[in-house]
C-alpha cells in the first residue's frame, strides 16, 4: 500500500504517522518525506508492507494530523489510461509498446485522435481508436464528442501524446491533475508552427521536453519532468526534430513512471516528486 500524505508543518508529524502504524501493526518500508520552509507544507510518501482496511487508517491518520490533512490511501495499483492524439506518432508509439510489454505500470484504454493518421498504428495492438475530427464544428461539440468516448471507459488519467487542440476550461475542469501533456521546450520560447524551425534560425544552444499536468494556464501547470539536451551550429532543422521527439518520449515516460507509482504530489501549481 502507498499512502501519500500532505498537511500544515508542525513537530512531531513523523513521530505521529510512525506510532499511527505501529499501533496498526503495519510495517513501513520506505518512508520519504519534505518540507516546504516557505510554505511550511509537510509531504510525505510511506510504503508499507500490507493492504489493511484504507478507510481505518485514513481515520486514524487524520485524527492524529493537523486538520487541513490531505491523504491519499492505497492508490488503484495499475492505473487506467486514455491517450489522446493528433498526427505525431513517437509518443503514442512508445507508449502502446511499454503497454504491449506489460512495462507501461498503467494499461491504455483507448486512443482518440482528430486525425485518423494513427489508427493503423494502434489497431496493431489491438487498441479501440477513435476519430473524432475537430473541423467544421465547434471546440464544444468537439470536445462533447471526446467526452462520449472517455464515459465509455474506466480511467485513471488522460495523456495528450502530442495532441494539438488547446483543450477548454470546462473540459479541464472535470479532470483536475489527471490529464498529462508533453510538448517541447526551448529558451528563449517559441510560439506558433514550426518551433524547430524558428529554434535553427535563431541558433538556440539546448532543446528539452517537459512533461507537465493541464490547467487553464496553457503549457504552465505542475511540472513533472523535464530533460535538456545540447545542439550546435552543425545540427540541421531535421537533426532537431529528431532529437526533440527522442526527449520527448523520454521525458513522457519518466513523468508518466512517477505519476503511476504515486511519487507526485501537488500543491498550488508546483509539484514534488519523490523519484526514489
Amino acid at each position: 500500500m502507498i499512502i501519500l500524505l500532505q498537511c500544515s508543518d508542525r513537530v512531531g508529524l513523523v513521530a505521529d504517522i510512525a506510532r499511527v502504524m505501529a499501533e496498526a501493526g503495519l510495517n513501513i518500508i520506505s518512508m520519504r518525506e519534505f518540507v516546504n520552509t516557505e510554505e511550511e507544507r509537510f509531504y510525505i510518501r510511506i510504503h508499507i508492507d500490507a493492504r489493511p482496511d484504507s478507510k481505518e487508517i485514513e481515520q486514524k491518520l487524520l485524527a492524529a494530523l493537523p486538520a487541513d490533512t490531505q491523504i491519499v490511501v492505497n492508490p488503484t495499483p495499475e492505473k487506467k489510461v486514455i491517450v489522446l492524439v493528433t498526427k505525431e506518432y513517437h509518443c503514442l508509439g512508445d507508449i502502446l509498446l511499454r503497454n504491449f510489454f506489460n512495462t507501461f505500470e498503467a494499461s491504455v484504454q483507448c486512443v482518440i485522435g482528430n486525425y485518423d493518421d494513427l489508427r493503423p498504428l494502434t489497431e496493431k495492438f489491438d487498441i479501440p481508436y477513435y476519430y473524432i475530427s475537430h473541423e467544421g464544428i465547434s471546440k464544444e461539440e468537439f470536445e462533447s464528442q471526446i467526452l462520449e468516448i472517455i464515459a465509455k471507459y474506466e480511467h485513471d488519467y488522460l495523456i495528450l501524446a502530442k495532441f494539438m487542440r488547446i483543450l477548454s476550461p470546462d473540459f479541464i475542469a472535470r479532470y483536475p491533475m489527471k490529464i498529462i501533456n508533453i510538448h517541447h521546450s526551448f529558451l528563449p520560447a517559441f510560439v506558433g508552427a514550426k518551433p524547430y524551425r524558428q529554434a535553427y534560425q535563431r541558433g538556440v544552444k539546448l532543446i528539452g521536453a517537459t512533461a507537465h499536468f493541464v490547467t487553464n494556464s496553457l503549457d504552465e501547470g505542475p511540472i513533472i519532468a523535464q530533460q535538456i539536451i545540447p545542439v550546435n551550429h552543425s545540427h540541421t532543422i531535421s537533426n532537431m526534430v529528431s532529437l526533440g521527439k527522442e526527449i520527448e518520449k523520454s521525458v513522457l515516460a519518466k513523468a508518466l513512471q512517477f505519476v503511476f507509482q504515486d511519487r507526485v504530489m501537488v500543491y498550488k501549481n508546483k509539484t514534488i516528486v519523490f523519484e526514489n
